[in-house]
């Protein structure tokens, strides 16, 4: 059996960015199984299209997530990305509901007026 994922590569990506802002690249490769050069080409589409917001923290990167851009897939309501963040994240450190709003713990989800 082929192995495969109900979620892409990106999204896989966004929620360990919403899990922890502050992760190192090679730590997100390492989660996804995939190598650094896979894991900062998908930081850089995402940090490209408005979804994540990449800010220097002395040498390290730290992560925000604009919660209200809608989901880049067709059809006729586009839920915004921290909508979807907070069903596959409720249950676990992450969001705090599905307005997108951070929970507690300073996840790097910023939420956005429409």
């Amino acid at each position: 059996m082929r192995d495969w994922s109900f979620l892409t590569n990106h999204a896989r990506v966004l929620l360990c960015i919403a899990h922890d802002p502050g992760a190192r690249l090679r730590d997100i490769a390492a989660s996804l199984g995939v190598t650094e050069r896979s894991a900062h080409g998908i930081i850089t589409d995402l940090v490209d299209a408005g979804y994540v917001i990449k800010q220097r923290d002395g040498r390290r990167n730290r992560y925000q997530i604009d919660a209200g851009l809608p989901l880049r897939e067709p059809g006729s309501r586009e839920p915004a990305i921290g909508e979807v963040l907070a069903v596959l994240l409720r249950g676990k450190d992450g969001l705090a509901g599905a307005d997108g709003r951070a929970a507690a713990d300073g996840a790097g989800v910023s939420p956005r007026s429409r």
